[in-house]
């Protein structure tokens, strides 16, 4: 089985730019934004982050904000902390520790993340056990164990997948099984005639003789989601300033949009900006404003186990509602902030609340 998964690899290999050239701050940036994120979302966010910060040093003695406007878009902003917080660790040692368990005393790497750059840069022979790799197990054995979930599941099958890890070349064997899952023994659609590992394939053969298709397996309790609906506010005000040239005398309308930062100690997006909601501004459902407001632009959005829908109403800024703003605003501990609308893209918004920004913009420029 291990000849088969390597030579398939050396073959088919995808071309990925944390490939070209290899190095432990590649491997260590690629493994943390490919955590929940999939290969053709990262590659972008990679070439960008390596062309800003193309080593530990530069990432340890770069500002957070920086390092959080070069993550934007990618989510899970604890990934981006823990990045920098890992680099900061690093450049203090007199050198990276080689060991998994050593990895595993850094923030933010877990048994999967430590496996995958000590086996990929040191040679270490433990095994990387991510979804894919779960997918690709639970189908060679035909397991029909149910799991509570992607973590049960990795953790049920590591003795396995470490009793089958290449010993001479550890690295590619977790990259091949990765590679396995993401482009072959995918969650859906399966290509199992192209598959290196058919031959081995305990599903497959069950399959052949009448039962049921590979893409059963694994299997995983019915999940539980809660449905949320949360209104947010657009609010958008011109305030009258000088023009730059000292030989003008005009004066041009600058507006400025109200944005929400959470707190640097928020458990979620952390320090990112996004539209605030009622409560951030005091403002009782039962408000006039509230409930004149025209809903201009919904959208969906899933974090963990919720499903989210948030409702963007437009506030018309009148002299009552400006009052109780600027209020909301001063006591607001800098939380409250109003961005000119030129300066959006200087500040860093979650990924949801950009694109629902540019698709108000366009829907108003449109009318």
């Amino acid at each position: 089985m291990r000849r088969a998964l390597l030579a398939w690899y050396r073959a088919n290999a995808r071309a990925l730019p944390w490939r070209d050239a290899p190095s432990l701050y590649k491997t260590v940036v690629s493994e943390l934004m490919l955590q929940q994120t999939q290969v053709k979302t990262a590659l972008p966010y990679f070439e960008r982050w390596m062309r800003a910060l193309p080593d530990f040093a530069a990432l340890a003695a770069a500002p957070e904000t920086r390092v959080l406007k070069l993550w934007e878009g990618l989510g899970y902003y604890t990934r981006a902390r823990n990045l920098h917080k890992l680099a900061r660790a690093l450049v203090a040692m007199p050198a990276p520790p080689r060991a998994p368990e050593a990895w595993r005393e850094l923030p933010g790497i877990g048994p999967y993340t430590a496996a995958a750059i000590t086996s990929i840069t040191y040679g270490a022979p433990v095994a990387c056990v991510d979804g894919n790799v779960v997918r690709i197990l639970a189908r060679l054995t035909a397991d029909a164990t149910e799991h509570r979930d992607s973590s049960a599941a990795a953790k049920y099958f590591t003795p396995l997948a470490n009793a089958l890890v290449n010993p001479r070349d550890p690295g590619d064997h977790n990259q091949a099984m990765m590679e396995l899952g993401a482009t072959l023994c995918t969650r859906a659609a399966p290509q199992c005639p192209r598959c290196p590992l058919r031959a081995h394939c305990a599903a497959m053969r069950a399959h052949d003789a009448g039962g049921p298709a590979p893409e059963i397996f694994p299997h995983f309790a019915p999940k539980k989601y809660e449905t949320q609906t949360h209104p947010r506010l657009w609010l958008v005000r011109a305030r009258t300033t000088s023009n730059p040239n000292p030989n003008s005398q005009a004066q041009t309308k600058t507006p400025a949009l109200l944005l929400h930062r959470a707190a640097p100690t928020a458990r979620r997006l952390a320090g990112i900006h996004e539209l605030p909601t009622p409560d951030h501004l005091a403002l009782n459902p039962s408000d006039l404003a509230l409930r004149t407001a025209p809903l201009i632009a919904t959208q969906n959005r899933s974090i963990t186990r919720y499903r989210i829908t948030e409702n963007v109403h437009a506030l018309v800024l009148t002299r009552h509602l400006a009052r109780q703003i600027k209020t909301a605003v001063a006591h607001s501990g800098g939380a409250l902030q109003w961005i000119p609308l030129r300066d959006i893209d200087q500040v860093t918004l979650s990924g949801p609340h950009r694109r629902l920004i540019q698709k108000i913009q366009a829907a108003l420029l449109g009318r």
